[in-house]
This record gives C-alpha cells, sequence and structure tokens, in this order.
C-alpha cells in the first residue's frame, strides 16, 4: 500500500543545492533523504520507500534520464520531478513521455516548486485512500476477503523465511439470523460492527491482520506468535465481546496454525490452513458455541 504521509528522495550531484532542498522540504513539512548521484540514489531505493524523487537532470555518472528510466522500470509507484537548467538538451515532453511526473527548471522558484510537491502529495493521499476502499469491508473497517488473499500470501512466506510461526483464527458470530430476525437488520449490522472493534482492540496493529470474510464471518492472521499466545489472543476476542452483554450471541472461534509441507505448492498449503481453521470453527459450534477450537492436526505435527 501507498505510505499516507510522502517521503521525498533528493537528487543532485551539488551538495550546497541539496541542503538547499532539503531546508526546503522541511519548511514545506516534508521528510527527505538526499543522495549526490544517480547510483546512490538506486541504492537507497532499495533499501528505504520512497513517494518521490526530485532529481537534477545533468550529473555525473548517471544522468537524470537514466535515474528516471530505472525509477519507471522498477518503482512504477514513485512520482519522479525532474529539475534542470535552462540549456539541457531533453524537452519537457521527452522528459514526460519517459514517466516523469513533472518537470521544473533551474533555477526554481520556491513558490513553483512547493505547489509542484502539494500536488503530488495530494495525489499520493487520493491513491492511498482509493487503495484503502478497495480493500477495507464497507461496514467494519476491517479488511475484506479480497485482501486476505495477497495478505495471508505474504505473511506466510515471511513467517516460512524467518522461521516464526503463524496462526489463523476465524470467527463465526453466533445466532447472528436470529438477531436480525428478531431485533432487525440494522441490529445485526450494528453486531457485526461491534465484533470489528473488539477484533481491533485485541489485536497488534501492522502485526496481526483481521479481515472480514463476508456475512458474519471473520478472519485475523496471528504472526510471530506461539500457540499459547495464539490462544490466548483469541480467548480475548470472546471475553472481550462477553464483556458488551450482547443478548443471544458470542464467537465461535477456530484456530491453526500455517504448515508448510515439502509436498506441496504454497497455494494449496494456505488453503489447508484455512480449511483446518473452518473445520475447527465449526467444532467451536458444535460443542457449545462462543468458545475457541484449535485444530487438532496442528498437534499432531507439533507431537512429529
Amino acid at each position: 500500500m501507498t505510505d499516507p504521509h510522502p517521503k521525498i528522495l533528493l537528487v543532485d550531484d551539488d551538495p550546497s543545492i541539496l541542503k538547499i532542498l532539503s531546508e526546503l522540504m522541511a519548511t514545506f513539512g516534508y521528510d527527505s533523504a538526499t543522495a549526490e548521484s544517480g547510483f546512490e540514489a538506486i541504492e537507497k531505493l532499495e533499501h528505504d520507500f520512497f513517494n518521490i524523487v526530485l532529481t537534477d537532470m545533468v550529473m555525473h555518472g548517471m544522468d537524470g534520464m537514466e535515474l528516471l528510466k530505472h525509477i519507471h522500470n522498477h518503482y512504477p509507484g514513485i512520482q519522479v520531478i525532474i529539475t534542470t537548467g535552462y540549456d539541457c538538451t531533453f524537452s519537457y515532453t521527452e522528459v514526460i513521455r519517459a514517466g516523469a511526473s513533472d518537470f521544473i527548471s533551474k533555477p526554481f522558484n520556491t513558490d513553483e516548486l512547493e505547489a509542484k510537491i502539494n500536488r503530488l502529495v495530494r495525489e499520493i493521499e487520493l491513491m492511498h485512500q482509493l487503495e484503502l476502499l478497495s480493500i477495507s469491508d464497507g461496514l467494519t473497517g476491517l479488511y475484506n476477503r479480497r485482501y486476505f488473499d495477497t495478505k495471508i500470501l505474504e505473511e506466510v512466506q515471511r513467517a516460512h523465511r524467518q522461521n516464526h510461526d503463524l496462526f489463523l483464527a476465524v470467527l463465526d458470530v453466533d445466532n447472528l439470523k436470529e438477531i436480525n430476525d428478531k431485533y432487525g437488520h440494522p441490529a445485526g449490522d450494528k453486531l457485526l460492527q461491534d465484533v470489528g472493534v473488539t477484533i481491533r482492540h485485541c489485536i497488534r496493529e501492522n502485526v496481526d491482520w483481521p479481515f472480514r470474510y463476508g456475512g458474519d464471518e471473520f478472519g485475523v492472521i496471528l504472526t510471530q506468535v506461539s500457540q499459547d499466545q495464539a490462544l490466548m489472543t483469541a480467548e480475548r476476542f470472546i471475553q472481550s465481546f462477553d464483556e458488551k452483554k450482547m443478548p443471544l450471541t458470542g464467537l465461535s472461534i477456530g484456530l491453526a496454525r500455517f504448515i508448510r509441507s515439502k509436498e506441496k505448492k504454497l497455494s494449496e498449503d494456505i488453503a489447508d490452513l484455512v480449511r483446518r481453521a473452518d473445520i475447527a470453527m465449526y467444532k467451536a459450534k458444535e460443542t457449545g458455541r462462543n468458545r475457541v477450537v484449535l485444530d487438532q492436526e496442528n498437534g499432531k505435527h507439533q507431537e512429529e
């Protein structure tokens, strides 16, 4: 996702220009970093995230056009502004056609530079809002099922690479149909919103990931946790929800650990994780509801 707080990389082989630009960015209210060559800029792009690159055109070693083409090919989401002297051999049209977002001549006017930066920042913020809308559930504000498919792949790859455990909790709201029938759908919607609030309050921001699958079912990816910690989090969902003292309802939760199999594709192991968490959730419903059931296959693999 796009960073809602834009960071700018300033590239120029003249240290005095970089100093002026850094001070201007601070005056405009933006965070920035500097690079004294195109090669240094590429290195910084590999190790940090930037939304905007402001680069001079004429530089030793790698010019601004070469850097622009590299960014366009490897970081298509980054906005690039080219700065150049009046004697530059590249025209405005050529620079824009090569992928730049804007162009400003040296010596640049401070007001013009601020206006161009602000315009790009507004576009970035709008893009961030659109991204959030596309991956969010409109009723609860949690992430939607579409984003779950993206995020679970990212997280299981990270967990496997870093040798961390990952658990999936599948939560089902007990008796939602009865509540809709008895109190009306607005009451059911309010109940689902309360579940979303409960989940968010019980997890670690930007470490665990909450989703509404749709209907009365939710999912939470719990990363870098032990089995005991995952169980404690799932129990906390129920305890926090019970404190709201809502009639007729509760949370039935299935919990499963991601298991990487040498014989299967990663996508098959993810599907197996979801299947086992679903089965555990249905067992929670069958054995009394408003409780947590841990996937039994997880225990078998742990014993092995």
